[in-house]
């Protein structure tokens, strides 16, 4: 509707300079003003030229005879005789126009339609003009281009063609010089009506972008308050976190007010944990998977130094399982490996990762994730387990088997991943619980095969097993650069973590050795219960750490070496 009145303004504001134009040879910006002008006057002489004595045989136009005629102007020495009421004052002629020397003679202005006074014109017009138009808009189009042939403008001001045809048809006054293509003329009053309207719409246009681009980076003050407050606290700890490492103050101002396309996701959440745990070993989390490319200049170090070396410029390559058939048992004696697993990560295509998900979407993810992975059968065929309403015998029993995970890691909760607990969450194991799949815990499902002693061919070979029957039914969120996308950067790539409990007391009484040897073949070593815990009787969780720039299968071979060389040594102190 605004387009449409902004046209239709466009139009008439044409219409009526043109219609000025086609009446007199004086410039265009006195008619605009409606006021006279006394430079246009040939002499210094204040007063204007009396009006000229009209014909005899003349009649007034139409248009003459719709307005009185005004008073002369106050600055004048001399007042001529007022016309008689009887006899209007004509339009106002050429003839005696001072500005151009070769008098235009009067037939032209007799023929064609007498367009509306001019104030630029000498004395009876500027007298007419006075009275009525003040410092108003030009004087109204006469009735003879408004009425002529049944056409006149609608409610809003629109003209039809007749009134169209009209006003290029009109005569044109002689003047030397001067040569208009009536044709040519119409078109370029069209091109200047469709350029504004295109102008106008671009404007609009760029004016929604500009507001959008502002939107994207707009932080709200009280999240950039804590921001700095947290920067602050965390550049002046001890921390050895990678998030210390890496988050210098160049690269805080440069990202702490960019915020992702579609979730709005900011640098707090993605910095929230390892601001409040300065004891994190990386700190950062993506809270969307777009987080990984708006806050590239923290996440890219990160994983080059976590990974091993995986550059910004480097592209994960494809998944590939290799050959299952290829690892045996690491301890066929089973006098060091107490337990194997081998887990990996995946995300459901077309959901956020946990800070950004609604608990109507916990609650629909764990709907379709029950009802694919109760599809499964032979060793994999098992019982899907919410958390919500989940009887306490049931529960007690999840536990005791160390299957089930629980509410208040603190570094989850500080990246607020367990909002709307339990809703949405849940477990499921096969009937031998050597297979198990965890719902909304930190990824959107954690597929995990494990049991008792060094077999990790055959635990492996379950993972690849299951992990190829859910993707049938369930597609993953995956990157060309960064392979299957999850909730922390350890994590992505391949996502496996192949991982042995294993005892070993001797190297444990010097744990600089046991961590030399570990880093030699890339392995993790982490307490009995995982991340942030400590041994417990000279146990140790060990798993092979780089997941990124390799593949599935040489991730798991990385592992497998590794430990075969731990027992050796073990064995040889």
């Amino acid at each position: 509707m605004f387009a449409l009145w902004y046209l239709t303004f466009a139009v008439d504001e044409i219409r009526k300079r043109l219609a000025w134009l086609f009446s007199s040879n004086k410039p265009a910006q006195p008619a605009l003003e409606n006021k006279p002008t006394p430079a246009a006057a040939p002499t210094p002489a204040p007063a204007p030229a009396p009006a000229p004595v009209p014909a005899p045989t003349a009649k007034p136009s139409p248009a003459a005879t719709s307005f009185k005629p005004a008073a002369a102007p106050a600055a004048a020495p001399s007042k001529p005789e007022p016309p008689k009421p009887t006899t209007p004052a004509p339009p106002a002629a050429p003839a005696v126009t001072p500005v151009v020397a070769p008098k235009p003679t009067p037939a032209p202005i007799v023929s064609a339609p007498a367009p509306a006074p001019a104030p630029s014109t000498p004395a009876t017009t500027a007298k007419a003009a006075v009275a009525d138009a003040g410092d108003k808009m030009p004087i109204p189009l006469p009735k003879s281009l408004t009425e002529s042939n049944g056409t006149a403008t609608n409610g809003n001001g629109v003209v039809h063609d007749g009134l169209d045809n009209q006003l290029f048809d009109a005569q044109l006054p002689t003047s030397k010089g001067l040569k208009v293509d009536k044709e040519q003329l119409k078109d370029a009053s069209q091109d200047f009506i469709k350029g504004e309207a295109n102008a106008f719409v671009q404007s609009i246009k760029e004016a929604q972008q500009a507001g959008t681009r502002k939107q994207d980076t707009m932080v709200d003050a009280a999240v950039l308050a804590k921001l700095e407050e947290g920067y602050a606290k965390l550049a002046a700890s001890d921390s050895k976190s990678l998030l210390k490492k890496y988050l210098t103050k160049e690269v805080f101002d440069n990202l702490k007010n960019k915020v992702t396309p579609t979730f709005k996701s900011t640098l707090l959440d993605v910095i929230q944990s390892g601001l409040e745990n300065h004891d994190s070993g990386v700190g950062i989390y993506a809270p969307d998977a777009e987080a990984y490319t708006v806050f590239a200049d923290l996440f890219d170090p990160i994983i080059e130094d976590y990974h091993g070396g995986f550059k910004k410029t480097d592209k994960h390559p494809a998944s590939d399982f290799g050959d299952v058939s290829t690892f045996g048992n690491v301890d066929p004696t089973k006098e060091y490996v107490i337990s194997t697993r081998v887990r990996c990560g995946r995300s459901m295509q077309g959901y956020p990762f946990n800070p950004c998900l609604t608990e109507a979407q916990y609650k629909e993810m764990e709907s379709k994730v029950s009802s694919t992975l109760s599809g499964l059968e032979g060793e994999l065929k098992g019982k899907f387990y919410p958390l919500t309403g989940m009887e306490k015998a049931v529960q007690q029993q999840l536990i005791d088997d160390h299957f089930l995970f629980k509410e208040g890691d603190r570094f989850l909760q500080a990246a607020n991943a367990c909002r709307y607990w339990p809703s949405g969450r849940g477990i499921y194991h096969n009937d031998n619980k050597t297979f198990l799949v965890w719902c909304n815990e930190e990824d959107h499902l954690r597929i995990i095969s494990m049991q008792q002693g060094g077999d990790l061919g055959e635990i492996y070979r379950r993972l690849v097993t299951a992990v190829n029957e859910i993707e049938k039914r369930v597609p993953f969120s995956h990157d060309d650069r960064l392979g299957f996308l999850t909730f922390c950067p350890t994590n992505l790539g391949t996502t496996i973590r192949a991982s042995v409990h294993i005892k070993v007391p001797k190297l444990a009484s010097n744990k600089a050795k046991l961590e030399e040897v570990a880093a030699k073949y890339n392995l993790q070593v982490r307490g009995t219960r995982g991340e942030h815990t400590e041994a417990e009787g000279g146990v140790y969780d060990i798993s092979n750490k780089r997941r990124m720039g390799l593949t599935e299968y040489q991730a798991v071979k990385e592992m497998y070496d590794g430990i075969t060389e731990l027992i050796k040594l073990e064995k040889s102190l």
